[in-house]
């Protein structure tokens, strides 16, 4: 059975702060790719990105998901 995120997370702040690094950076390589959208875009469409969504949220913020509610998914609540 796979381990759940809070096992792995708790499991991964154990490590060196060397070892951590080292997850972190193969984690985000593993998001890399033609998937990825965010890092087919050059800076400018990243803002005009992140401008977009900041304008979306300020038109409907009915549509937001609140911090402890992201939070509580993550974990797998």
């Amino acid at each position: 059975m796979p381990l759940a995120y809070a096992e792995i997370l708790n499991a991964a702040l154990k490590l060196s702060p060397e070892e951590r690094e080292s997850v972190v950076e193969q984690l985000i390589e593993s998001l890399d790719g033609p998937g990825n959208p965010i890092d087919a875009m050059n800076d400018e469409e990243f803002e005009a990105e992140l401008n977009r969504r900041h304008e979306e949220a300020r038109r409907d913020p009915s549509s937001l998901i609140p911090w402890e509610e992201v939070k509580r998914r993550m974990m797998g609540e």
